[in-house]
């Protein structure tokens, strides 16, 4: 670019060849002062103002402010030279803020370049809007990017830039974006044919299902078939081969992406996904000599590993995938050390069983000693993560001698971590307060207020241990030096609790008082104002020690600080009184125990480690705390209180919210539930499908591109569909996806045997079985919901002809037997009944061949000389369920030629049962609206 503008090169060089700071400023000042004077003479050609706006860049570049060139810049853009527009462009990404008012100037300019021919102006559009990406661009052109993602005319590489320029978009301003009703669309092309496209239209879609899984729930099909094609057929271009590994970087994305939603119940997508993950996970078995190679395939064996386990931590494959974490835990290399433990992190907090983590417990622990900061965090959170009862004491000690040396930066976390293994866990409540003490001592600075007010919150709850505490706290306190929070914690205790040891020797009152009040003088407002409460409850427990109390009230009276001088007052004032006065005794009484909470220290573990773009899937702690996480949503609470009123008002309000405790009573609903498609209506629709429902075959719906026929099979309980998938245009039906969509899942069933093909070729049918189970009484027909590409994205959800009758199977009965069922049914509720009017043929006779044919297609057994009357029907059937079993049902048809009226009769020894067959039988006699 400068070899073509002289003046630029030549500017380029002048300022290099500054031997100091000063020179360089006195030339970049001239050279500003002349492309001011330039600009405010106008008149320049699109070359000048190319060269002087590249001027302006560099400057900019080396790090001076400039304010000239802004609206030359916009000018720029307009201009019809790639040359011109690509400086133009280059200006408005580097010299303007988002909230910039000259970007209001260039979005009509872009959004022209978005919708020009020209796939270079597209790119250039692109980029400025994904660098820029202010919220006002964000609305004006995400339309245009989307449509320019979605346009079959659009080239591979506009695709991807138009891809990843949303996802920029969205993590910027995700309200901006309609994600949910972008959702079929955008989904539907990751069955493009270019893998580079695939990529970046795969990170676009973890980002929004991360947010919005049930519209992007179809995406879990498409990925599924994708590292099927991958893994097992490899289908892909030698291009996305990186060392023989195809597309690792797509891979992963695919593998992370299954992992965002639960497990699916299709036993054959189930399969697909078990066959790929065994083959990547025998693909890695043997590592290769070849470095690169050997990234590629553990960047997709960790990811594997971690869909294996969010599948079926019981699996054999979850067997298989610990023997290979305790082969990487103990590796050479680093970056393998690093994903081996947060993996086995992974296995560890979903887990049944720890034992084969156990097994390793030795090398986790060595590397809390590794030489890599990144590989200890991770050893601690595999600790953390694997403790239980049986290893609660030795792990809570090995973190403990490691606090001592480990960096400071892990510290505050170990803290943490540490003071929850030892609460939740603790074998005795005794062993609970010597480590959290010690843990207090050993840490230092790094020990919270919320570690120190759960120390306070269990001892005020426990009885039992409130003289021991005070005993060992008052044994810390000796020591030459103690951490502050110590000293608040001896203070807290020994003002509630030190009466029960006074009698005992070494623990007086005085002794008490003397080890305390020489630790205030090292001690902040804040802990002398607490130091001052412990003093007047022990004015009231204590009387011998009163005037030595007195006095240091008396000596805080005239302090600087508020609150120390506050409390001095008041508490001076209440020690004054005479001893018989009730209201010394009502202030300090013995603090009530705290009513029941979640511990605060989960609330501070997950307020660091927060939200990342990339969501966590699991969390670290052990499967406990992962089921409580899937079951229940998460609510900051904020109803922890202070131990006492100790502290100023401004340091209560810090500490309550820190003490963010986790809500678990709150129940979440399932984000992957499936929402309900929008079932087509019609008249041919309609009556095809109502064809459908008593006739085994037949057309199911038909447009001008496709044809959809059924053909079916029933044997009990179970059920076979076979959907005949026509394509009646001279184009191929691209990105063609098919789901099924059950209303009561634990009522019927209803799987594809195998994945749906992605493409249809033109004039062509394919055929895909279903296989359906009848495991309850249900009402409602599945829906079948297609889309796909021609020309535009079309989408079709269609009720799939399957009902209760199909289930029927044949029951022959005599005159005797079947009226005393009949009778021993009863009348309602077991009993519907239905009278309509009827009428006759063009004879004037009654059409009972075809109501003989609809009850044969419902699968009702006709008895034969049953009824006396001849012109009535009396057909029976058995209902077959999984679940609950065989149900009969007993029917009666009666029709009146004079009163050209029809009595239909249904009983049951299940009230549904009766109500539905009912209703089926009336809508295809078509009768259910008299």
């Amino acid at each position: 670019m400068a070899s073509n503008m002289r003046g630029l090169t030549q500017f380029i060089a002048d300022i290099r060849s500054a031997r100091v700071r000063e020179l360089e400023e006195k030339r970049i000042n001239k050279e500003m002062a002349n492309i001011r004077k330039k600009f405010k003479d106008g008149n320049l050609d699109g070359y000048q103002k190319k060269k002087y706006v590249a001027k302006v860049i560099f400057t900019y570049i080396l790090g001076y402010k400039v304010d000239v060139g802004h609206m030359e810049a916009v000018n720029l853009i307009s201009s019809p030279k790639y040359s011109e527009k690509q400086i133009g462009y280059l200006a408005v990404t580097l010299l303007m803020h988002e909230n910039s008012d000259f970007l209001r100037l260039v979005v009509n300019s872009i959004r022209k370049d978005l919708d020009s021919n020209n796939e270079v102006d597209n790119c250039l559009a692109l980029h400025a809007i994904a660098n820029v990406g202010g919220s006002e661009m964000a609305e004006a052109l995400a339309e245009d990017v989307h449509r320019l993602l979605i346009s079959p005319t659009s080239q591979n590489f506009v695709k991807k830039k138009a891809a990843l320029t949303l996802l920029r978009l969205y993590r910027k301003h995700p309200d901006v974006i309609p994600a949910a009703e972008w959702a079929l669309r955008i989904v539907s092309i990751m069955d493009d044919e270019d893998l580079g496209v695939v990529v970046c239209v795969t990170s676009l879609v973890m980002a929004l299902a991360q947010d919005h899984l049930a519209p992007y729930a179809v995406c879990y099909t498409k990925a599924v078939d994708r590292l099927h094609k991958l893994v097992i057929e490899h289908e892909y271009s030698a291009a996305y081969a990186y060392y023989k590994v195809p597309s690792p970087w797509l891979q992963v994305k695919l593998l992370r992406l299954l992992q965002y939603y639960p497990p699916s119940e299709d036993p054959n997508i189930r399969s697909v996904l078990h066959n790929v993950l065994q083959t990547i996970m025998n693909n890695s078995a043997e590592p290769s000599r070849n470095v690169q190679h050997n990234n590629a395939q553990h960047a997709i064996l960790f990811e594997a590993i971690g869909l294996a386990i969010h599948l079926d931590t019981n699996s054999p494959l979850v067997g298989t995938a610990a023997v290979l974490l305790a082969r990487f835990i103990s590796s050479k290399e680093t970056n393998v050390r690093y994903l081996g433990l947060d993996t086995m992190a992974h296995l560890a907090a979903k887990a049944d069983s720890l034992a084969p983590i156990k097994k390793q417990q030795n090398i986790i622990i060595l590397s809390l000693r590794d030489k890599d900061i990144s590989v200890r965090r991770r050893a601690l959170d595999l600790l953390y993560s694997m403790c239980d009862v049986d290893n609660s004491e030795l792990i809570v000690g090995e973190l403990l001698r490691y606090l001592t040396v480990a960096d400071y930066a892990l510290r505050e976390e170990m803290v943490l971590k540490i003071a929850i293994l030892t609460e939740k866990y603790a074998t005795s409540y005794k062993w609970y307060v010597d480590t959290i003490l010690q843990l207090i001592s050993s840490a230092g600075d790094h020990v919270g207020d919320e570690v120190w007010y759960r120390v306070v919150q269990i001892v005020t709850n426990t009885e039992d241990l409130q003289e021991y505490a005070a005993r060992v706290v008052f044994e810390h306190l000796k020591q030459p030096s103690n951490h502050e929070s110590l000293v608040k914690v001896g203070g807290y205790i020994l003002g509630e609790y030190g009466h029960l040891i006074a009698n005992e020797p070494g623990y007086s009152p005085i002794e008490q008082f003397r080890i305390l009040h020489n630790k205030s003088q090292f001690c902040v407002a804040a802990t002398r104002s607490l130091l001052l409460s412990t003093y007047i409850k022990w004015v009231n427990v204590f009387p011998e020690i009163k005037p030595q109390l007195t006095s240091i009230f008396e000596r805080y009276r005239h302090v600087l600080d508020a609150e120390l001088q506050q409390r001095a007052c008041e508490f001076y004032a209440l020690a004054r009184r005479p001893e018989e006065d009730e209201l010394l005794q009502n202030v300090c009484e013995e603090m009530p125990p705290f009513p029941p909470r979640v511990s605060a220290l989960l609330g501070r573990l997950n307020q660091k480690h927060g939200d990342t773009n990339d969501k966590r899937i699991w969390v670290h702690g052990g499967k406990e705390m992962n089921l409580e996480r899937e079951a229940a949503a998460k609510k900051t609470t904020f109803t922890e209180q202070q131990p006492n009123g100790n502290g100023t008002a401004s340091d209560a309000q810090d500490i309550m919210g820190s003490l963010a405790g986790l809500d678990l009573s709150t129940p979440q609903s399932d984000p992957s539930q499936d929402i309900v498609p929008r079932v087509a209506v019609g008249p041919n629709i309609d009556r095809w499908y109502e064809k459908l429902t008593w006739n085994a075959e037949g057309v199911l719906y038909e447009d001008v591109q496709i044809q959809i026929g059924i053909k079916s099979r029933y044997q009990g309980h179970i059920g076979q569909l076979a959907v005949y998938l026509g394509n009646k245009i001279p184009s191929p039906l691209t990105s063609f996806t098919a789901s099924i969509h059950v209303s009561d899942p634990e009522a019927l069933s209803v799987t594809f045997t195998k994945i749906p093909p992605s493409t249809i070729a033109p004039r062509t049918q394919t055929q895909q079985l279903l296989q359906v189970e009848c495991k309850k009484m249900f009402t409602t027909p599945p829906v079948l919901s297609l889309s796909f590409l021609a020309g535009s994205h079309q989408t079709l959800s269609i009720r799939l002809p399957i009902v209760a009758t199909k289930f029927f199977e044949h029951v022959k009965l005599g005159a005797t037997d079947f009226f005393e069922r009949w009778k021993l049914i009863g009348g309602p509720p077991r009993e519907s009944q239905q009278v309509f009017p009827i009428e006759l043929d063009s004879v004037g006779q009654l059409d009972l061949p075809r109501y003989k044919q609809v009850l044969l297609g419902h699968r009702l057994n006709i008895l034969e000389e049953i009824d006396p009357n001849p012109s009535n029907y009396v057909a029976a059937a058995v209902l077959h369920m999984a679940a609950e079993g065989k149900v009969g049902c007993l029917l009666r048809l009666e029709p009146n030629r004079e009163a050209k009226l029809c009595r239909l009769t249904v009983r049951s020894t299940s009230e549904d049962v009766a109500k539905e067959v009912l209703k089926l039988i009336l809508k295809t006699i078509g009768a259910e609206k008299s």
